[in-house]
């Protein structure tokens, strides 16, 4: 998806801690596990996000001789984009040290670092242990990591500006309009800095046995940033016996040759002979996309069966601007009459994606695919891990892990109906983890629910953007750093109008209410967006619970130049949890109105709703308007956070009041 420019400002409540976990110890006496999801304690979202096969542990509650970085909510910064915006900086020498906190086979390390000085990332050892026995090496790279600059980016972090003629928050400024022209500091708005590795260990380690990260003495990483450890316990291959076996037709299992034309002959023989296609444990080089229509391809599991590739540069754009191509497996274009009776499951793919270029179809998975389903996959180093381009129906997208991409975790692009998207788990998208996107035709009756999106380093967490009677339920969205927020339901991007109703129901959010760096203003952690059309669809916010928001908790916002143009109405929130606001529990900038009943907020920093309206402050009171259905309790400082002298429309405009950071989330 993509998005405005981006810019940078430094965030009144970020602040940046250091300390070294002397005598390896942690705050939990060193070898006591700790295990959190979205970096809290489990049972503060239960019921909430993916249910996964992995224990997730973050690195600053391990025991390390290390520096713990952060807390900080600052972009462009190292803890910034952690998991909860801390970790645990190692030298080379050091180590950090994780308890099982039960029985597992195998770990996923999310980390990072450095860029190469020029770009183009580097490679470096780390070194794994456990219980102090034989070692195992892991080879980090950074070559999938640290873009730089405006969007849509650049992989040097010695370029110029790449739009000059675009307004920064840097000199508040035009830089080719501005005379002397203003010195920008170079590398200019580094981000994207993490990525993981997963390693097998071997054999079966129990609860209480530690695993040991060291960066060995002489590694030509100058620091390497350990966030988390995920341990899992995998089991034993998947084994499809009477299947059209990807090895009778001449696949590698080794990836020394390219394997795309032995998978295209054994998927036109199992359609002949009404078989599935089996591709047995392996690392297989596939560098283009396999089209697939009526097929069902199972792998061995994840774990086992990888299909990897090159990016490939076209030797002419394609058709739809793509000058690369690469690993993917895509149903038949919509024009095409798209794809149907596809079944992907138990395969892992890796891509080859450095570099942001939106016309590119180098994607995991893409194309259309109607009563289909993909489950079981693990996508990563892709640009959008899913990317479906409707008319399509009845799709199941279920129990996958896309992590460390260049734009979108998923993206339902036009027309896609009648759609599923469950217990799925994103990590470190650099744009919407989950997206529904109206562009010229509307998504319909689709569902995102029980997944989790953790840390998209830019845009939202879960987008809706237009459509008509879809559901977002029971989601958990973590630590979201810039240009957006947890969850935000626009009419933006050419989306056509929302219509019938949209449910966004029993979601948690955490960390979120992010800082908007082009308007210098703090976001929601749910945020609705007017900016091309009014938002008028029966909207039912039900059950939903912002934690530790940065800023505010809900916005409803349009934009200045077309302030007059567009409003929100008919948006109900109900039985809301709030804890924790370092600003208003409510932020209005725009015209309309909303209801409330049943909102519990505490820990709120300041007034409970700042309402600006549409900013022309007539003397009849804001252009937006709240009405209290009753049961909305509790505030902060200020007293309760909707008080009746807020009612139905006082102007209380203060898009910058001194944040209060929130004390941690803690059982309500």
């Amino acid at each position: 998806m993509a998005v405005a420019a981006v810019t940078a400002v430094t965030v009144g409540l970020s602040v940046v801690l250091g300390g070294t976990a002397l005598a390896d110890k942690n705050a939990n006496g060193a070898s006591t596990p700790v295990v959190t999801r979205a970096g809290l304690d489990p049972s503060l979202v239960a019921g909430r996000g993916a249910s996964v096969d992995f224990a997730e542990q973050e690195a600053e509650n391990a025991a390390t001789n290390g520096t713990v970085i952060g807390p900080d909510r600052t972009a462009y910064t190292l803890p910034s984009e952690a998991s909860g915006r801390r970790a645990v900086k190692l030298t080379p020498g050091q180590h950090v040290e994780f308890t099982l906190p039960r029985a597992a086979n195998a770990i996923t390390v999310r980390y990072s670092i450095p860029d190469a000085p020029n770009g183009g990332g580097i490679t470096a050892p780390l070194n794994v242990t456990v219980n102090g026995g034989a070692k195992k090496s892991m080879t980090l790279t950074s070559q999938y990591a640290w873009l730089y600059n405006q969007y849509p980016f650049s992989n040097d972090p010695n370029a110029d500006l790449l739009h000059p003629d675009w307004w920064i928050t840097e000199c508040a400024c035009v830089p080719a309009a501005t005379t002397p022209t203003p010195a920008i500091t170079k590398p200019f708005r580094p981000s994207h800095f993490y990525d993981e590795q997963r390693l097998l260990l071997g054999r079966t380690y129990r609860a209480g046995d530690r695993v040991r990260l060291t960066v060995p003495a002489g590694s030509n990483a100058a620091w390497t940033v350990i966030d988390l450890l995920d341990s899992h316990l995998v089991g034993a291959p998947h084994v499809r016996l009477v299947a059209a076996n990807v090895l009778a037709f001449g696949a590698d299992p080794l990836g020394r040759r390219d394997s795309a034309n032995a998978f295209d002959r054994a998927i036109a023989f199992a359609k002949s002979k009404r078989l599935k296609v089996y591709i047995p444990p392996g690392t297989y080089q596939v560098n283009r996309h396999i089209i697939v229509d009526d097929v069902t391809i199972e792998g061995a599991g994840n774990w086992y069966t990888i299909i990897k590739g090159r990016e490939v540069t076209l030797p002419a754009p394609a058709p739809d601007g793509s000058v690369h191509t690469g690993v993917g497996f895509y149903g038949k274009d919509a024009s095409a009459g798209g794809s149907d009776n596809v079944h992907l499951s138990g395969f892992a793919i890796e891509g080859d994606v450095r570099e942001r270029i939106d016309t590119d179809q180098v994607n995991g998975v893409g194309g259309a695919m109607s009563n289909s389903t993909i489950n079981g996959l693990h996508i990563r180093h892709t640009k959008v891990g899913l990317w479906f381009d409707g008319p399509m129906t009845n799709l199941k997208i279920t129990n996958n892990v896309i992590v460390d991409q260049i734009a979108d975790g998923l993206n339902f692009h036009t027309g896609v109906t009648n759609s599923v998207v469950s217990n799925n788990f994103i990590r470190n998208s650099g744009d919407d983890g989950l997206a529904m996107w109206s562009e010229k035709t509307s998504n319909a009756g689709n569902t995102f629910d029980h997944n989790t999106v953790q840390t998209p380093v830019l845009a939202n967490g879960i987008a809706v953007y237009g459509g008509t009677d879809n559901t977002i339920s029971n989601n958990l969205v973590a630590d979201p750093i810039r240009e957006g927020s947890a969850i935000q339901v626009g009419s933006r991007f050419g989306a056509e109008a929302f219509a019938g109703h949209l449910w966004v129901k029993d979601n948690t959010t955490v960390r979120a209410g992010t800082y908007e760096l082009n308007w210098n203003i703090g976001l929601g952690a749910i945020w609705f967006y007017a900016l091309e059309k009014n938002i008028d669809a029966d909207i039912q916010v039900v059950g939903n619970h912002f934690l530790d928001n940065t800023y505010n908790a809900i916005m409803l916002v349009s934009d200045w130049p077309v302030k007059d143009l567009y409003s929100i109405t008919n948006v109900h929130f109900k039985d809301i949890r709030v804890d924790g606001t370092g600003t208003s529990v409510v932020s209005a900038r725009v015209k309309g109105s909303a209801s409330f009943e049943n909102v519990d907020a505490r820990n709120v920093g300041a007034v409970g709703v700042n309402n600006c309206g549409a900013f022309n402050f007539p003397s009849t009171g804001s252009e937006f308007s709240l009405t209290d259905l009753g049961g909305n309790d509790g505030g902060g400082t200020t007293g309760p956070w909707l008080a009746a002298w807020e009612l139905p429309n006082t102007i209380t405009c203060d898009d910058r009041p001194p944040v209060v950071a929130p004390p941690a989330p803690s059982a309500w």
